[in-house]
């Protein structure tokens, strides 16, 4: 997993919305499970996992979605990016979508999760495991 540079971070689609970290993520991996698919209206979505403590909203703090018992979905009020997932099954952690990184490119998955649950026209070419 390549370092990130910090403290880094990212923003929504409008820029209202703005967190900062200041820890290197826990992990960094795409998801295909179908809530995560359906939140983002996306094949399989990229997101990376900061303990919580070690990240921040800077600006407008984001509206809450609590899309399924003990899950909990933040997105921007204003343009309606998805921003970020925390569920009771990860305490301590919030996973932040990567694309909303501000440079996105340092962002290096190793992982694929819940691969049995992807589309059938997503192929998955790469040596990552699953």
């Amino acid at each position: 997993m390549t370092e990130f540079s910090l403290p880094f971070g990212g923003h929504c689609l409008c820029g209202a919305v703005r967190y900062e970290c200041d820890a290197q993520p826990l992990w960094q991996g795409h998801c295909h499970c179908e809530s995560c698919r359906r939140a983002t209206s996306s094949g399989f979505t990229s997101y990376f996992g900061v303990a919580d403590g070690h990240w921040r909203w800077t600006e407008v703090i984001p509206l809450t979605y609590n899309s399924s018992p003990g899950v909990w979905r933040d997105f921007c009020g204003v343009c309606g990016s998805p921003m970020a997932y925390r569920a009771a099954r990860y305490p301590g952690e919030t996973h932040f979508f990567a694309a909303s990184l501000n440079d996105p490119a340092i962002f290096t998955p190793a992982r694929h999760y819940h691969a049995r649950e992807r589309l059938p026209w997503v192929h998955l070419t790469d040596d990552l495991s699953r």
